[in-house]
């Protein structure tokens, strides 16, 4: 599938492409992945339309069954990767719990520029994606996923995102195909 169009004011938001993330065995090759989220903040930033980069540092404090102490982190975990070539005008978020937008100001910031549709990518597909994906739909955004710009720790997981979960939340489709979807940079005007 590719989304049927992409708002004049859209975001991309790229989920935990950390160095301490993305030293984790996961689905899918993570450069592809890194190359393709890549791309599609080359393309962003082309058009002058934000580019939210995340990243995590801890987790939410409440109780689970599956225990994931994090302990003593290596002093760059939780920086970007270079690949991603973070520029001075992208938008950096540290959350600590699955959701971008949990605590850390990222609704405010998209509404403020007048961002109606964001586009997700990153790792992992069943967590922090798909939480982010979740509220940035409850928060009435318009949301398009890069399938081949993700991925996820766990096969299954991943695909029951991307079959289940994300054509309940909103459009799906390649790197490529959100890419084709943009309108040139000089018809875009910023609120």
């Amino acid at each position: 599938m590719a989304p049927t169009t992409l708002d004049a004011h859209t975001a991309l938001i790229v989920i935990d492409l950390q160095q301490g993330i993305v030293a984790l065995p996961t689905a899918h090759p993570l450069a592809t992945v890194v190359q393709n989220a890549r791309a599609l903040a080359d393309a962003f930033r082309a058009r002058d339309l934000p580019v939210v980069l995340v990243n995590v540092t801890g987790g939410a404090p409440g109780r689970t069954e599956q225990s994931r102490r994090l302990g003593e982190l290596p002093a760059d975990w939780a920086d970007l990767v270079a690949e991603l070539d973070p520029q001075p005008q992208d938008h950096v978020v540290t959350k600590r719990t699955w959701g971008a937008f949990t605590g850390t100001g990222l609704a405010e910031y998209l509404s403020q520029r007048g961002v109606t549709q964001v586009v997700l990518a990153g790792v992992a597909t069943s967590i922090g994606v798909e939480s982010s994906a979740r509220q940035a739909h409850e928060l009435g955004f318009n949301v398009a996923l890069a399938i081949d710009a993700m991925t996820d720790m766990s096969p299954e997981a991943h695909d029951n995102s991307i079959t289940r979960i994300f054509p309940r939340l909103g459009e799906t489709g390649s790197t490529r195909a959100i890419i084709d979807r943009l309108a040139p940079a000089h018809s875009r005007h910023t609120p």
